[in-house]
C-alpha cells in the first residue's frame, strides 16, 4: 500500500475526536462533589411500575435446556406460562 502525506478520513476524525475530548467538547464534566452525590443504581424512572420479585426455584436439567433453548426473554415467557397455568387452574 503506498504511503502518502494525506490523512484519511477516519485519522482525521479521530484526531478531531481527541482534540474534542481535551478541551471537553460534547462531554458533561463532573465536580467530584457530583460524583460523590451521585445516587448508585438504576435512574428515577427507568423501572417498570410492576416490580418483579427475585426467588429461586429448581427445574429438572430438561425443562430448564428446554426454556434457555428459546432465547432471550425465556424467564418471562416461562412466568407468562405460569401465569396462564394458575388461570385456568385456579381461576
Amino acid at each position: 500500500m503506498p504511503k502518502t502525506n494525506e490523512l484519511s478520513q477516519f485519522e482525521r476524525d479521530l484526531l478531531e475526536s481527541v482534540r474534542q475530548a481535551k478541551v471537553g467538547e460534547h462531554a458533561r464534566v463532573h465536580s467530584p462533589e457530583e460524583i460523590q452525590a451521585r445516587r448508585r443504581g438504576r435512574p428515577a424512572g427507568s423501572t417498570a411500575a410492576v416490580h418483579k420479585v427475585p426467588t429461586t426455584i429448581r427445574f429438572d436439567p430438561d425443562v430448564l435446556e428446554g426454556l434457555r433453548a428459546t432465547g432471550r426473554g425465556w424467564q418471562t415467557r416461562a412466568n407468562d406460562a405460569l401465569r396462564e397455568w394458575l388461570r385456568v387452574h385456579h381461576g
